[in-house]
């Protein structure tokens, strides 16, 4: 198994790199669906966050209220400390789960552990990454992008970016820097180059 760590900052460009990669024949192992998964009714990380934030925080349906947590931890960075004490442990088990997993079923699959907080939760110190790469954009690039995609004013944007590790933390992990400042295509032109690359690596 070749294990890649891939990360890059909100709106940089990351998901459009994932995609590609599983398009081109890589496992992906998304951490942020992960993230979903363990705060779903009947987990034991759900009932830790209402006791910790209290009830109001769950919908209706008594599911999590993504918008409303997302709102205070994004404003009160122990908040969102105090939120990741519980997740963090979770995903990072079951992501190396199926790690595992996937390298019991195929000795020669190429997996890219899909993970934001790469960096913020010390992910690269817990799994033998082959190799990190990180998607990069600039600032102002990924603002306009959470302003015109994700329909954010430009302060929640900065805010939601300066709740995240600083680019220069990011990039001094890099194996491979992706540049997603351009347009789409030179993103997946640069992403399919990288899989020649490795997948040749993997062949020999």
């Amino acid at each position: 198994m070749y294990l890649i760590g891939l990360t890059g900052g909100i709106a940089s460009g990351k998901s459009v790199v994932s995609a590609r990669l599983r398009e081109l024949g890589a496992v992906i192992v998304d951490a942020d669906a992960i993230a979903r998964e363990v705060v779903e009714p009947g987990q034991p990380a759900l009932g830790r966050i209402v006791k910790e934030f209290g009830p109001e925080i769950l919908a209706e349906d008594g599911r999590l209220d993504r918008a409303r947590l997302g709102a205070m931890i994004f404003a009160d960075p122990a908040l969102r400390s105090r939120l990741d004490q519980i997740t963090h442990p979770e995903v990072k088990r079951i992501a190396q789960q199926r790690i595992h997993e996937t390298a019991r079923e195929n000795e020669s699959a190429i997996v890219v552990y899909d993970v934001p907080l790469l960096v913020e939760a010390g992910v690269d110190s817990e799994h033998p990454f082959d190799l990190i790469v990180v998607v990069d954009a600039t600032p102002e690039i990924r603002i306009e992008r959470l302003v015109e995609i994700r329909g954010m004013s430009r302060e929640e944007a900065k805010r939601r970016i300066l709740s995240q590790a600083e680019d220069s933390d990011r990039l001094a992990i890099a194996d491979v820097v992706i540049d997603a400042n351009g347009e789409i295509q030179d993103t997946l032109d640069q992403v399919d180059a990288l899989w020649e690359i490795v997948s040749g690596l993997t062949r020999t």
